[in-house]
């Protein structure tokens, strides 16, 4: 399993969540608003999982709109889907680069772009070579 650490691309600070546990790791929290209501959701760390826990009421297909919990900046993105032409919300890495996930509930798109290819791809490839090889890792 590939677990991410995510951190806000406008203020830097960690978006990772131990107290809310998410496929046996910490989650990341973000703040979400639709149909002018706000609140907090949880997204799974696992690179691939789709799993997520929010008290907000979102139907299949809706859009919304991620802010920052620490900064409360957005984190919506001007790129859109591949597939289905939502907004995509960007995260920066703490290796390095950032992911960018659709806001579209139930979209599955999720994308992994690095700026300094050769760098930030030898992180990647060492934090994560284990599973590359097929061995365990934890995700720390």
């Amino acid at each position: 399993m590939i677990h991410i650490k995510l951190k806000c691309r406008h203020c830097g600070k960690s978006l990772m969540d131990p107290g809310v546990q998410i496929d046996k790791h910490p989650s990341v929290k973000v703040l979400i608003e639709h149909n002018g209501e706000r609140g907090p959701l949880y997204l799974s760390s696992r690179y691939g999982s789709h799993n997520i826990h929010t008290d907000m009421d979102i139907n299949e297909g809706d859009i919304v709109t991620f802010y920052c919990p620490h900064c409360d900046a957005s984190l919506t993105s001007s790129r859109t889907c591949y597939e289905c032409k939502a907004p995509l919300v960007t995260f920066e890495s703490e290796l390095g680069g950032y992911l960018r996930i659709c806001s579209r509930k139930g979209c599955k798109k999720r994308v992994i772009e690095f700026e300094n290819l050769e760098t930030e791809l030898r992180a990647f490839y060492n934090k994560y070579s284990t599973f590359f090889r097929g061995e365990a890792d934890d995700g720390r």
